[in-house]
């Protein structure tokens, strides 16, 4: 399926918008359903184990052609996309609800907060509620932003995952050549993930301290085919300005950080919890690094926004104008053009407020309300742009959630709203975003597919709202049997090893740092003046900001397929320049469909048979693997010659039996 060069080009879908095929049928939404709760239940035990979700839109993309052709011999391209629009909200929705709502049981099991008084407890009938609101605010305040983001930034933001799913929905349709570049992705891909992740052969992630020069520093790889396809699909700059951010904190700022400690040893500076000369890089990067990240994301986040506006205050005002009544010039819209009419869209927004507002048990009064609208707005903008820049799997929800929580805990306590009832309102508030901003990135991927494949926008608007609610369902008993069953935290006494829980842990940390006002403001200030020194440089700070937050181990096998790519468009000619992108595309989507569903089958086997959970657990390092010492240097043979079959596909294809 070919893409413009640019946005000025005008683009033709796979099925034309003067086409009328079947597209929401009662078959597709039932198993798109199905995978929405299978999946989010998936992620949330994998999210909480290990900090990590699995992207559910390629494998639902896969899992909708398999079964939908096996039982129905009649099956569209565009209900495959209803199956894979509603399946993927469930892992969505599993991320927004494992990064926050934890943080109200790991309160619960603080007995320093147990002797001052915090009783509150969750429910999962608030679960439910919080999932919803937050979820339908995401979904709703995306659909104004959909013809800036996919439709006149198409050509300058790829939606890597968006754009997968629509390249394996085509070539499932199509079938020869592109259906075997996509199908044995999908094979190879699932292939070094059973042998990589499941058997535990070699190291996923390969990663090296520096000890002498440039101590404080590390290089390192997490050598997935799916980050490897994701470098591919959004192509050497973006690539490169997420490394030039992880370059700069971790073999910039981690070794000066180093060098200081080193000249004041034994100084403990804040909000280190040790003597800065005895710090790795993992813990310079969890006590430093990581904010100046929080503070260039919000500011990158923040120009992102800036650069919306326009089509963002149009898109409200013709909203305003049919709620008022006013006549607004559409002329002959296309299909492929029709959005939920603004004017129900605002009228929902305004319900879910209301309903936000009144929910028991939350603390959110109507300061908080006013709080989690504005700031689920802004960085529903900024997450829908993130995933179009480097997809959904990378995008710093965490960070983005951090930022929210500590500016809304100091316009809490400048209000004079603390204590425990303090911290339940930010974290509730939180919880909204967070889940608000997952949604958004998920439904921007999904347009993004629809808009590849001629689908009708209003259509999976709705239909997004049906992935949302079965999940949202689930999500609730989910948590509390996690919880019931391993707890969030160690417990004294206990000899279970306890679900981590990651980014909760950090949020919770930050609610209390904030109310406790012993919370690290000044990296967090750097990090954003530093942003600011990029947009300067007239270079886009949101790619850069994101490298700097997240570890350098993803940076690099992005750029590694993003060379890929640069390599083949410079050494092919102008003729076959396009079909050899295209060729590298289908391919490392099948790469991230076959890492993605095998993902998901090892987080149900972690979950449901304790024999291999006790296999997994015993070789989860880089040292502990099958292959031992030898599993790092078997990992980086291993991922060079997937990047090598990568680039000899695209370059060649599978010869002149591929369909142009």
């Amino acid at each position: 399926m070919a893409q413009p060069d640019n946005n000025q080009e005008k683009f033709e879908p796979f099925v034309p918008a003067r086409d009328s095929i079947y597209e929401v049928t009662w078959k597709a939404v039932i198993l798109g359903a199905i995978i929405s709760v299978v999946f989010g239940v998936a992620n949330a035990y994998l999210g909480l184990k290990f900090g990590m979700t699995i992207s559910a839109s390629i494998p639902a993309a896969v899992i909708s052609m398999a079964v939908l052709r096996i039982l129905f011999k009649r099956v569209t391209v565009l209900e495959n996309n209803i199956v894979q629009t509603v399946g993927s909200a469930g892992e969505s929705l599993a991320a927004g609800i494992i990064f926050t709502i934890p943080a109200f049981f790991i309160w619960s099991a603080d007995q320093s907060l147990a002797a001052a008084g915090y009783l509150h407890d969750i429910t999962k009938m608030q679960i439910f509620w919080l999932s919803m609101l937050g979820g339908g605010l995401g979904i709703l305040l995306m659909i104004p932003l959909r013809k800036y983001l996919v439709e006149r930034e198409h050509g300058r933001l790829a939606f890597p995952e968006g754009t997968a799913c629509a390249e394996i929905i085509v070539a499932g349709d199509e079938g020869g050549g592109k259906a075997k570049l996509v199908f044995t992705g999908i094979g190879l891909g699932a292939l070094y993930k059973i042998f990589m992740n499941m058997l535990k052969a070699w190291s996923e992630s390969v990663n090296y301290d520096f000890k002498g020069f440039l101590k404080g520093g590390t290089i390192g790889v997490d050598a997935t085919p799916a980050l490897l396809g994701v470098g591919y699909i959004i192509g050497p700059r973006i690539a490169a300005l997420m490394l030039s951010g992880a370059v700069l904190g971790y073999l910039g700022v981690g070794p000066l950080l180093a060098f200081i400690g080193d000249q004041i040893p034994g100084t403990i500076i804040s909000p280190g919890e040790m003597p800065l000369n005895e710090m790795n890089p993992a813990q310079l990067r969890n006590f430093y690094i990581k904010y100046l990240g929080v503070g260039a994301v919000a500011v990158g986040g923040f120009v992102s926004l800036i650069k919306s506006f326009p089509v963002i205050i149009s898109s409200f005002s013709k909203g305003f104008g049919q709620l008022l009544g006013k006549k607004v010039d559409t002329g002959e819209t296309p299909r492929t053009d029709r959005d939920l009419p603004m004017k129900w869209v605002l009228l929902a927004v305004l319900g879910i407020i209301i309903a936000i507002w009144v929910l028991p048990g939350t603390e959110l009064h109507l300061l908080g309300v006013v709080i989690a609208v504005l700031f689920g707005f802004f960085f529903v903008v900024v997450a829908a742009r993130i995933v179009g820049i480097v997809g959904s799997s990378s995008s710093p929800v965490s960070g983005m959630t951090i930022a929210t929580l500590l500016v809304t805990c100091l316009i809490l306590v400048y209000f004079g709203v603390s204590g425990v009832s303090g911290m339940v309102t930010a974290m509730s508030v939180g919880t909204i975003v967070c889940i608000a901003v997952c949604m958004s990135g998920d439904i921007a991927q999904d347009l993004k597919t629809g808009f590849l494949l001629g689908a009708t926008p209003w259509k999976q608007q709705l239909t997004e709202f049906i992935g949302l609610l079965f999940p949202a369902i689930a999500m609730g008993f989910t948590i509390y049997f996690l919880n019931d069953a391993f707890g969030f935290v160690q417990i004294e006494g206990s000899t279970r090893a306890p679900l981590l829980a990651p980014q909760a842990n950090v949020m919770a940390t930050v609610v209390q740092g904030v109310m406790n006002s012993n919370l690290p403001w000044l990296p967090i200030i750097v990090g954003g003046m530093i942003a600011l020194a990029v947009e300067l440089l007239g270079v886009s700070s949101l790619p850069f900001a994101i490298g700097l937050y997240l570890p350098l181990s993803l940076s690099t096998p992005i750029m590694t397929g993003g060379l890929v790519a640069l390599l083949i468009r410079k050494f092919s000619s102008e003729r076959d320049r396009k079909k050899k992108n295209e060729n590298g595309v289908l391919f490392a989507s099948g790469l991230v469909a076959g890492d993605a569903l095998i993902g998901v089958i090892v987080a149900f086997m972690i979950g449901s048979w304790g024999m291999y959970e006790q296999f997994y657990d015993s070789h989860d390092g880089m040292m502990a693997t099958l292959t031992g010492a030898f599993g790092p240097w078997l990992s980086l043979v291993c991922f060079l010659g997937m990047a090598a079959v990568l680039g000899h596909l695209a370059w060649r294809g599978f010869g002149s039996k591929q369909r142009e």
